[in-house]
């Protein structure tokens, strides 16, 4: 998505829409959670489901290692609130990095701490210098990105030596996912979702200079989370409940994928 062009299925969920409306995602943060500290076997409350999405960030935060004095980017930052997970960490500065005009002004609106900025711009192509960052995450949103190789060009470029990244989010299983994916769920029916098979952005990574470049499966801590969030409620009978099948079938699973930028590499 060079030169900021937006499929029309992101405008439409995250641009002109605002998926944060759903209750099925209630608190803004836009994720399925990570619910291993949640109780699922009773009712659950928008409290939990809120904390579920904070615990999602925590999960990539911890394994970045953020300390005291960091830089951090955060790409496909939405409506900002995950800036307030990182400040846990007393960074020099957190940025914010996402195409959707529509999503930096609701993010610009969260926070008045003068170590947060907003900024539109692609994944593929990001407006920074090189070498500008110690740490990158990036929470449930390579889903939609068109190309993940030139993301992690883009990260290796504006992490400084030494430097941390940690994605999380859904991998398809292999290249022959995608149209079983479609079959059962309208996010990779409508374009909406990528079916990124979790081998190829393993190997870009490694291609773009990252080492210590591991995939770990956190699936057993989203899946179960989410579905029983959406049994509870107003979409119970919709198609979201097809996760846990497509699950089940070997075709999607969540990973926390982590890499760091070799010390001796150029910034």
């Amino acid at each position: 998505m060079h030169d900021h062009q937006v499929r029309p299925q992101v405008r439409d969920t995250y641009g002109t829409g605002d998926l944060s409306a759903l209750s099925i995602f209630a608190g803004g943060f836009i994720n399925f959670g990570y619910w291993r500290d949640i109780p699922l076997d009773g009712e659950l409350t928008v409290e939990q489901r809120v904390a579920s999405q904070e615990a999602l960030y925590d999960v990539a935060l911890d394994a970045l290692g953020v300390r005291p004095g960091d830089r951090v980017l955060e790409v496909g930052s939405g409506r900002g609130l995950g800036a307030a997970r990182v400040l846990r960490h007393d960074p020099a500065l957190v940025r914010g990095l996402d195409l959707l005009p529509e999503q930096v002004a609701r993010a610009r609106a969260t926070t008045t701490d003068p170590r947060v900025a907003f900024v539109v711009g692609s994944s593929a192509d990001m407006p920074f210098g090189d070498g500008g960052f110690d740490r990158l995450l990036s929470v449930e949103a390579a889903q939609h990105f068109d190309d993940l190789a030139a993301f992690t060009r883009e990260s290796a470029r504006v992490l400084a030596p030494g430097g941390s990244l940690a994605v999380t989010t859904f991998f398809a299983a292999d290249d022959r996912a995608g149209p079983p994916l479609s079959e059962l769920l309208a996010t990779f029916a409508s374009g909406l979702d990528l079916p990124h098979p979790i081998g190829d952005f393993l190997a870009d990574l490694r291609a773009a200079g990252f080492a210590d470049v591991t995939a770990t499966s956190i699936g057993e801590h989203v899946w179960r989370g989410f579905d029983r969030w959406i049994e509870l409620g107003e979409y119970r009978d919709s198609w979201g409940r097809n996760w846990v099948t497509a699950v089940a079938r070997g075709l999607v699973d969540y990973h926390l994928v982590t890499a760091r930028k070799p010390a001796g590499s150029q910034p």
